[in-house]
């Protein structure tokens, strides 16, 4: 079937349009599953696939992770979300994506992040010293957003847009903070400190969406995860700074690591967690202050301040198992909001 309207043509022979969306097609009538239609309809799930399921089954989520994969399959995941290749709501179902490219991104983080490395340790040049802040800082925080990106299954949001959240959400969301710490500044401590940052955030996450068209719970996730990963690598990379300075280069590389085991379960996921929130509360209406004050955003804003003044809390065995185990709840609770999105999905459908 061939679009009257407007049908291009690339060199492989596949046909498709560009105005509607028009499935592809070789001349010999089959559909090609190299096509950019066919992996592009895999994230919108309008192909088929048995090994797909709502369940939240890790297996079946983590599917692709240890598929081969082209260069050319990467490329085609980041031109999704603009005019020309959002789908219709009708066309994504909700079923769970599965994502793959976050692995090898953090691949080729932690191969960049071991150039550095080599080049401070055994050539002891201090030039490779920025990059290897920058990669450290940047490396899961990064890897963790591109999981959520993957996830955002209405792929509304082009990935140049996800990255200018990352930079503007991350500095805006650190200078509220500070300005909330200095009002604080009599009085810090764990709870304190969670209100303040959380705040902080979330202020910055609704600035973001509610304007804009990012209506889904899985859009929330998404933009709160790149306000997270902003605020989460700059804050590292400052850390990390602090120690270089200190001369222990021993501290550094700790901080480095350790921070970047527990960032996905930190600022990244209780950004998301905050985003989500906010955007299961406003739907399609437009921005109203009162709903800050609903019970569904605010036992999950309550749930990640308390989580993060936990987090902070210097009780005995807090560092690890306790952030550990910290970190496993906020992961639960970030796949039960994928899940409300996901059936969010299927109930707007069912409205069309």
């Amino acid at each position: 079937m061939k679009c009257p309207q407007c049908v291009y043509s690339n060199p492989d022979g596949v046909k498709f349009c560009l105005s509607c969306g028009e499935k592809f097609f070789k001349d010999n009538g089959q559909e090609d599953e190299n096509s950019y239609f066919y992996e592009f309809a895999h994230y919108v799930d309008m192909v088929p696939k048995i090994e797909r399921t709502i369940e939240p089954k890790f297996q079946n989520v983590f599917s692709r992770v240890f598929r081969n994969h082209t260069e050319l399959e990467a490329e085609r995941l980041f031109i999704v979300g603009t005019a020309l290749t959002t789908p219709k709501i009708s066309e994504v179902k909700d079923t769970w994506p599965k994502p793959w490219l976050f692995a090898r991104v953090f691949i080729i983080a932690l191969l960049a992040f071991a150039g550095f490395y080599m080049g401070v340790t055994y050539f002891g040049n201090v030039n490779f010293l920025p990059g290897l802040i920058i990669v450290g800082a940047f490396a899961v925080p990064f890897t963790t957003l591109i999981f959520f990106w993957e996830m955002n299954a209405p792929q509304n949001i082009a990935f140049y847009r996800v990255f200018y959240v990352v930079l503007i959400g991350g500095v805006l969301s650190m200078l509220v903070a500070l300005v909330f710490f200095n009002i604080l500044k009599n009085n810090i401590n764990p709870i304190t400190i969670g209100i303040a940052e959380e705040l902080a955030k979330a202020i910055t996450v609704i600035t973001f969406v509610r304007y804009r068209k990012y209506r889904y719970i899985l859009n929330g996730l998404l933009i709160g995860a790149a306000v997270g990963a902003g605020f989460a690598a700059f804050e590292t990379a400052g850390y990390a700074l602090r120690a270089l300075l200190s001369g222990d280069g021993a501290n550094l590389y700790n901080t480095i690591l350790w921070r970047g085991i527990f960032a996905p379960g930190g600022h990244i996921a209780w950004a998301a967690l905050t985003g989500a929130a906010f955007c299961r509360v406003q739907g399609d209406h437009p921005f109203n202050l009162n709903m800050l004050f609903r019970f569904r955003f605010l036992r999950v804003f309550a749930l990640v301040v308390l989580m993060h003044a936990l987090w902070d809390t210097p009780i005995k065995g807090m560092f690890p198992f306790g952030q550990i185990f910290l970190m496993l709840a906020s992961w639960v609770v970030v796949f039960l909001l994928i899940r409300a999105g996901l059936k969010e999905i299927g109930e707007r459908k069912i409205t069309v």
